[in-house]
């Protein structure tokens, strides 16, 4: 019997810069770029395997999937899968961790190189004519800021933090960050605090803590307000870790001098979202995965995650 394999959100994976051949092997498949929550029960009625990004499959959903035996996350994050529904049929969900550490590291730091050097801002006023029409070899338009031995402040310091760290070591910043676990020796080069004390002390804030009820709005007007005035906050870990009316408050007072984030409590967002007219705030649409390096680790690990369940050894199942 030939299996039936659907993926439901293909697109943002794969815009057609990389290729489906190694799950095709595994069965009949049947990549849609999206699937809207009413095209979701009828598409996978059928299927054996189902692989999703962002589309939710909630319990009814699941339970009228009378033929599904695997359910593959193309993320990190399994939020989107009722995993106790699939649990109870006894389906594995499998998701795919620690595919791109390097990449959201990378992009961390594209953040906050951008408030440091502002190399788009000074590109666009060289082009507009303004180095033409100076009366001096050259100029700035806004502070440059130097990294070398200022304080990053690393808020969870899991592979995606390590990651980071290692990048600010090489620009020469001291590294402080949080743990859950004050009694475990912290990596080289790496000082712990808790959170306030980081807040107070660091020049830069970097948020890849994971998304849980204890880290939910994280970052609120209180903290916000420990953070020096000339601190930058970068999030590329996940939208609700911060309170957003809050930041945009203290951007707009200038509490804090700026942020970079990659991510949003919704995507897309809300027109009326605060933080897309806060001063200093520059967001990017949740790219930090996205390189093509990362998004091909990505895809390998989910075949292998499915051969493994086919196997009989299911890896990375995150409900069984």
């Amino acid at each position: 019997m030939v299996r039936r394999i659907v993926v439901l959100d293909g697109y943002t994976l794969n815009p057609g810069d990389l290729s489906w051949t190694e799950l095709e092997k595994l069965g009949s498949l049947t990549v849609y770029d999206r699937s809207s929550p009413t095209e979701v029960a009828v598409r996978i009625r059928d299927a054996e395997i189902v692989f999703t990004n962002k589309v939710v499959l909630p319990p009814e959903t699941i339970s009228r999937a009378d033929r599904l035996q695997f359910v593959g996350v193309l993320a990190a994050g399994f939020n989107v899968v009722d995993v106790e529904a699939a649990k109870d049929r006894g389906i594995p969900v499998c998701n795919v961790p620690d595919y791109g550490p390097e990449s959201v590291a990378q992009m961390a730091f594209a953040h906050l190189l951008n408030f440091t050097q502002r190399v788009a801002d000074h590109a666009a006023s060289v082009r507009a004519g303004d180095w033409v029409a100076s009366p001096d070899f050259c100029y700035w338009q806004h502070p440059l800021c130097e990294l070398h031995g200022t304080t990053i402040g690393i808020v969870g310091l899991g592979t995606i933090g390590r990651a980071t760290a290692r990048i600010a070591h090489g620009f020469g910043m001291k590294v402080i960050a949080t743990t859950r676990d004050a009694s475990r020796v912290p990596p080289t080069g790496v000082s712990w605090r808790d959170l306030d004390e980081l807040l107070a002390e660091a020049d830069v804030v970097s948020l890849h803590c994971p998304l849980t009820p204890e880290t939910k709005g994280i970052i609120n007007a209180a903290r916000l307000a420990r953070m020096k005035p000339t601190a930058f906050l970068i999030n590329t870990g996940r939208g609700p870790l911060l309170d957003e009316a809050a930041l945009a408050d203290a951007l707009d007072r200038r509490v804090i001098a700026g942020a970079g984030l990659d991510v949003l409590s919704t995507e897309p967002p809300d027109a009326n979202n605060s933080l897309l007219a806060a001063r200093n705030c520059v967001i990017t649409p949740h790219i930090a995965w996205a390189t093509q390096a990362a998004r091909q680790r990505l895809m390998s690990i989910a075949v292998n995650n499915l051969r493994q369940f086919l196997a009989g050894t299911p890896a990375n199942c995150v409900n069984l």
